[in-house]
């Protein structure tokens, strides 16, 4: 592994570039430290959001602690099911984390199952923890989408646009190489080098989007209801993983079809969250009124 990453259009070069470090010993894949860092940090965003909104925080880190638990391992079988004809021939390997391999939409089934499950328990809003919850969520998306930096995967086809990355052709899986990409191999030095869409830096510049406008959302927004903020982030994200997973290279496939299943699931999740979000405001569930009807309601 050569470990330099380049952007040639913006003048950078980023020479060295780790997979993994030693402590002692003990190996650390990148990929792992970036995850963790992406958890905690936006476990941390959710409970300063609950604290500031009136909410009870200690609720949302023993949901946190559950809920991460949940969606790494769903995040890992939904990886491991669309991609089933290589792991049925390298069973060892579904255990295997380090080089990658969760699919976020795993991860989102499962916390969402894991939300609705707490907060029965606890007996408290679910919309209302779903909405904050969403904000952590992305967050994690927004600074987990570099540990594919750092494993030099998650990219897409050819490129010659201004965000255009290279690669060392032998510091990524052949079988993410297409056509396209060896009849544009540049030799620069002795390394031959692929150049690619750097989808997981465009998938993070969205999410960092799709942020900002929850936070408006969150705070700025008072005529609201209960379960927009999570609508507007299935909207948001779905709109532009739709448009991402289109570029990628790596996409899981629904069996026996070239059809991306992310893709899929995406175009599905835009639809319905539009049409809930309309039906929402139609109904005037943000309205006072509404609001205090609901309470009502929630106490019976």
């Amino acid at each position: 592994m050569t470990g330099t990453i380049r952007f040639p259009h913006l003048g950078i070069t980023l020479e060295h570039v780790p997979r993994w470090f030693f402590v002692g010993d003990f190996e650390i894949a990148c990929y792992g430290i970036v995850l963790a860092v992406a958890m905690v940090t936006g476990l941390l965003l959710v409970m300063r959001v609950a604290s500031v909104t009136g909410q009870n925080s200690d609720n949302y880190f023993d949901l946190g602690i559950v809920a991460i638990i949940v969606s790494v391992i769903c995040a890992r079988i939904y990886y491991v099911v669309f991609s089933w004809d290589y792991y049925s021939c390298h069973i060892a390997e579904i255990f295997n984390l380090r080089q990658g391999g969760l699919a976020i939409y795993g991860g989102v089934a499962g916390g969402m199952v894991t939300v609705v499950l707490f907060c029965r328990i606890r007996k408290i809003n679910c919309r209302e923890v779903l909405d904050t919850a969403a904000l952590g969520l992305v967050w994690g998306q927004m600074v987990g989408r570099w540990g594919n930096f750092f494993n030099r995967e998650a990219f897409g086809g050819y490129t010659d646009g201004l965000l255009a990355m290279q690669l060392p052709v032998e510091d990524v899986r052949a079988t993410e190489i297409t056509q396209q990409m060896t009849d544009h191999i540049q030799t620069i030095g002795e390394t031959d080098f692929i150049q690619v869409h750097p989808t997981f830096l465009y998938e993070s510049l969205w999410n960092l989007g799709v942020l900002l406008v929850l936070l408006f959302l969150t705070f700025c927004i008072r005529n609201r209801f209960r379960g927009m903020i999570t609508l507007f982030y299935l909207l948001l994200y779905g709109s532009g993983r739709f448009w991402i997973e289109g570029l990628r290279t790596d996409q899981l496939l629904v069996p026996g079809t070239s059809l991306p299943v992310s893709q899929i699931l995406s175009a599905v999740l835009v639809i319905v969250s539009a049409a809930l979000l309309i039906t929402g405001k139609r109904h005037g569930k943000g309205t006072k009124e509404y609001e205090q009807k609901r309470t009502v309601e929630e106490k019976h």
